[in-house]
């Protein structure tokens, strides 16, 4: 479904992501793993169409992407949920989520996909009128993950989806996404919680300073003895 070919992208002089390659394929989840300042995000953000190529290519479903812009590339089948939730916090909950309904298969099917968030999230069918800056860190990431399934995605990208969140908050968003997952949505996921980005994902790749060291099936990667040296504590 997605292919990254020997992509580059960086930030002024700073070349975070250095000829990335890697796929996903339909109806997986693919976990992209790596310390902090690995390139994790820089890649998100180049195939949303947040920051512009350097070099390579990105292709969804065989249409090449590069040099699209976040609207188009939502447009053709993207929803990317970033870092740090990125809400409206003025806006109140019901707000939020109907922005993400802007595509043309959003909008068509906005009713459908309102009940569907609201069977994964029923929290949030409760606090519809709540400004989205007064929810919790937990709820708010509930939230962006509505917010990008209004626009009826093939492909969900997720950055750090557990960031702040408390224990029993992070298994409930990840048990979400297995649960998307099996609803037929294709899943790449950024998280630095790798014990759990590993058993929630079909396979996995290893982002060391912008470049893949490492790429496999996710239960092969958990019992790695490189894997569980830097990033398990074992």
């Amino acid at each position: 479904m997605l292919r990254l070919d020997a992509v580059e992208a960086g930030y002024g002089d700073v070349m975070a992501a250095r000829a990335v390659s890697l796929e996903v394929r339909a109806g997986e989840i693919v976990a992209l793993i790596g310390s902090n300042g690995a390139g994790k995000t820089t890649t998100l953000r180049a195939i949303a169409g947040l920051l512009p190529l350097r070099g390579g290519s990105v292709e969804l479903e065989g249409r090449r992407l590069s040099g699209l812009g976040p609207a188009a590339v939502v447009a053709a089948g993207i929803a990317h949920v970033p870092e740090g939730r990125q809400l409206f916090p003025t806006m109140t909950v019901r707000e939020n989520l109907e922005l993400g309904a802007r595509t043309a298969a959003g909008r068509a099917r906005r009713a459908e996909t309102l009940t569907r968030v609201f069977e994964l999230f029923p929290r949030l069918a409760e606090r519809l009128g709540q400004l989205a800056g007064t929810l919790s860190g937990g709820e708010q990431q509930m939230v962006a993950i509505g917010r990008a399934l209004m626009a009826r995605p093939r492909l969900l990208m997720l950055d750090e989806p557990s960031l702040g969140l408390a224990p029993v908050v992070v298994g409930a968003i990840f048990a979400n996404l297995t649960a998307i997952n099996r609803d037929g949505l294709t899943i790449l996921l950024v998280e630095q919680n790798v014990l759990r980005a590993l058993r929630c994902s079909h396979r996995a790749y290893v982002l060391e300073n912008g470049t893949i060291t490492l790429a496999g099936d996710s239960a092969t990667l958990l019992a790695d003895e490189r894997i569980k040296r830097a990033y398990l504590g074992r």
